[in-house]
């Protein structure tokens, strides 16, 4: 029998306390949406009456039928001056008519004397209050016992003695706080081992920070002595160094735990890199490629010895299947790169290759020669696409347009406030000639433009692509030039309503170079859709 795990998720609010992290109450609210079709227990909304974001989204969300999870309000225990039945905060918090809540309080004595100058015995008082106050309100109230760990070393008997006054109030989950991230994950479990010992008829929880890059392996350690309950961030967002990474520990529990623990409804595991993706979105943030389980890098594999293992079986380098959260192992060409890759993103195309064959030699010499000259195909997987596909050309991509040629034009005069940027395009389609002018706020984008201009009318779903991000590096220089006769390498990531990809371009003129990423980019697109409609009508 798995062990149920409730997984309790806080982005909303510790999440939001990062500090490149700005969430508006339509932010928070698509962010809850797609949490709760994940499956996610618990989703911590904000702190009432702290900010009107927080208070328009606990009145917002109450027009949304969530399938799966429970919205809970977070606040603090009652001020020293008040009482429990008086205290603005703990009105709020009711007034916010969630199905939970959860109430922070010091379970570390020095914390108590020293930061809120209380007495031990007055801090117990003050948290029984607070939680007895809530029940009446609030059919499910969660303790957060902040800086528990840090407060069982220093005095255990208090920190437990706080945990069972929770209790005894009608504290549904005790959840152990490693407030300041600094306990290591043996520390944790012996802990809440001891704690389980002490109070065994107590569900506990814990609330892991990151400081020590150990919140996930607290939490897991938590989870193993006992706890029930797991709050954390997707992408591991919070404050300092981030709250444990329910984009890690999630998996974790359910895939690599022998079985042992639930914590998401069937068959919703496989949503995860999706919502991880998503989040990174609403957030601004750009996504962590190096990210365990959901990162774009997490199955992706470079070198040659490890791609022709991976041809044979995946599992060799795999630890699990990366479709089981919904992730996709990559294959990338770079100049480390052995002929199994090319046989290995041949195959993804539906060419099935041998990696003795002329064309995959071929192939393999002209791609480490561009990496050589600064191609970055790692990066660039659509343009490594497109190279592959032109070079088998059995199913290969057409020539949606053909360059005549390309002029850009800078110009600023002495009281302007920005330079002028103006490009126009010459290109051929389907035999016709179309020549376009456009200017952009910078050169490339109006290079951006003008290509659009020129092709939207042949190829109408042109319109449909975004330029999301472009990357400029230098390759090379010299002492004489000063660097400014370099050979640069440009990245272009794009994007439509269903996917993402990159292209690259090489040159020392950095306008020739942002040409070859951006007519990739666009090719890319067409061929993309060409080919689903393809599909369709096959």
């Amino acid at each position: 029998m798995r062990r149920q795990i409730h997984l309790y998720d806080t982005t909303l609010r510790d999440g939001s306390q990062s500090e490149d992290i700005n969430l508006n109450t339509p932010d928070k609210l698509k962010i809850a949406l797609r949490l709760d079709e994940l499956g996610i227990a618990y989703i911590e909304g904000g702190w009432p009456g702290s900010n009107p974001v927080d208070v328009a989204f606990f009145k917002e969300i109450r027009n949304y039928n969530l399938k799966q999870a429970k919205i809970s309000a977070f606040g603090s225990t009652h001020h020293p001056s008040h009482t429990a039945e008086n205290d603005p905060n703990l009105k709020a918090i009711a007034a916010a008519r969630t199905d939970a809540a959860a109430i922070f309080g010091k379970s570390c004595e020095r914390h108590a004397r020293e930061a809120l100058r209380l007495d031990g015995r007055r801090n117990l008082d003050i948290i029984h209050d607070s939680i007895a106050f809530l029940k009446k309100q609030v059919a499910e109230v969660f303790f957060d016992a902040e800086h528990f760990f840090d407060g069982y070393r220093h005095n255990a008997a208090y920190a437990l003695e706080v945990l069972r006054r929770a209790h005894e109030a009608g504290g549904d989950v005790l959840v152990l706080c490693d407030t300041n991230g600094g306990t290591l994950p043996h520390e944790v479990h012996d802990i809440v081992t001891a704690v389980r010992e002490q109070l065994p008829e107590a569900k506990l929880g814990i609330h892991a920070h990151n400081d020590c890059e150990v919140a996930v392996a607290n939490s897991i350690a938590a989870v193993q002595a006992g706890a029930v309950q797991v709050q954390g961030t997707m992408n591991g967002v919070g404050e300092r160094c981030g709250n444990a990474n329910l984009s890690s520990v999630i998996p974790i529990l359910e895939l690599k735990s022998a079985g042992a623990y639930a914590c998401l409804p069937e068959g919703r595991l496989q949503q995860l890199t999706a919502v991880s993706s998503y989040v990174s979105e609403v957030t601004n943030l750009p996504p962590f490629s190096r990210q365990p389980f959901v990162g774009r890098s997490a199955f992706a594999h470079k070198g040659g010895v490890h791609v022709s293992a991976v041809n044979r079986n995946a599992t060799l380098y795999e630890h699990i299947t990366p479709e089981s959260v919904g992730n996709h192992q990559r294959v990338l060409i770079t100049e480390l790169a052995g002929r199994s890759n090319i046989v290995s993103l041949a195959r993804r195309f539906g060419f099935h290759l041998d990696k003795d064959e002329p064309v995959v030699k071929g192939l393999m010499n002209e791609l480490k020669k561009k990496a050589s000259l600064g191609y970055d195909y790692a990066a660039a997987e659509a343009s490594v696409e497109l190279l592959l596909l032109r070079k088998l050309a059995r199913r290969g991509v057409r020539e949606f347009f053909k360059l005549i040629q390309f002029r850009v034009l800078e110009s600023k005069q002495e009281n302007d406030l920005e330079p002028m940027s103006e490009a126009s395009v010459m290109v051929e389609v389907e035999g016709i000639i179309e020549h376009t002018a456009a200017t952009g706020r910078g050169p490339v984008n109006a290079l951006d433009n003008a290509l659009r201009k020129a092709l939207s009318s042949f190829y109408p779903r042109i319109r449909e692509m975004r330029l999301l991000d472009f990357k400029v590096r230098v390759l090379t220089g010299t002492e004489t030039d000063g660097g400014t006769a370099s050979t640069v390498r440009v990245l272009i990531e794009s994007g439509d309503a269903d996917s993402r990809w990159v292209t690259v371009g090489v040159s020392y003129n950095i306008i020739e170079a942002s040409w070859q990423a951006l007519a990739d980019s666009m090719t890319y697109k067409l061929y993309k859709d060409e080919h689903v409609q393809r599909g369709m009508t096959d």
